[in-house]
This record gives C-alpha cells, structure tokens and sequence, in this order.
C-alpha cells in the first residue's frame, strides 16, 4: 500500500507499528469522520460497532486502499459485506495476540483473525502478507 493514510480504530500505542499519518482513537469516534487514501483497521469487534466500521469502510468513495484485521467472522452480515468489497484475503496462521492500549500483550483470542485487502493490487497484497497465512484471491 506504501503509506498508511488512516487508522480510523487506533490508539497511540497501536500507532507505534502501524505509523498512520492520522489516527482516530475511542474517544475522537473515527466514525464521525471522512475516511479518504489508504486505511489500515483493526475495528472494535463488538457489534454494533463492527458493522458500522465495515459499512463506513466499503461504502467509502474515497478510499484507495484498505487492509483490515478482524476476526474471522466470515458467517456473519459485516464477515459478508467485507469479503464482498475485498480482492484479497489471507486467512492467518494461528491467533494474533494484541496489545491493548497500555501496551499490554493479551492473551491468545478464542477465534482466528483475516487479513483483508480492499484495492487494486491484490498481487502485492499476496505477495507480502503470504509469509502470514493462506491468502485468496478474487478472479
């Protein structure tokens, strides 16, 4: 993707790796918010939220690219929504243990993650994100 534009679901610590040149953190809403360029999302995973974020994210005319970290809930209406407006998914190998704002590493989630690629260039996408899992890819 080159540059990172957005975080739309970010905090300060989270920032430290994904180095967007905006962030939009819990408490400044990022839904409340154009979203334009290249996005990077790891959205809350509670509903309502998660929908939301999704359907801001793939209804948005303005953004260019887009990878998004959730977990893989490829059964339910945002799973289908965002599978639908992705070219490129990689189904991760094993759980992702995050770090919450404070810095703390968690612990291993119950459920696996996907990686989802939203743009044009899912060859890149495949290519970088292949060391991570299995990735698919929309003909």
């Amino acid at each position: 993707m080159g540059a990172i534009d957005l975080d739309p679901a970010s905090s300060e610590i989270a920032n430290e790796m994904v180095k967007a040149t905006t962030i939009y953190t819990q408490e400044d809403d990022g839904l409340q918010y154009e979203w334009q360029g290249n996005i990077w999302m790891n959205p809350p995973y509670s509903q309502p939220l998660i929908s939301q974020f999704i359907a801001k994210l793939t209804t948005s005319e303005s953004v260019n690219q887009a990878i998004v970290l959730v977990n893989n809930g490829t059964e339910t209406a945002w799973g289908q929504m965002l599978l639908r407006a992705s070219s490129a998914v990689c189904f991760h190998q094993g759980r992702i243990r995050f770090i919450n704002p404070n810095g703390v590493v968690g612990q291993r989630p119950l459920q696996g993650q996907i990686i989802c690629y939203i743009g044009n260039n899912p060859n890149k996408f495949s290519n970088e994100f292949s060391q991570y899992g299995t990735i698919l890819q929309k003909r």
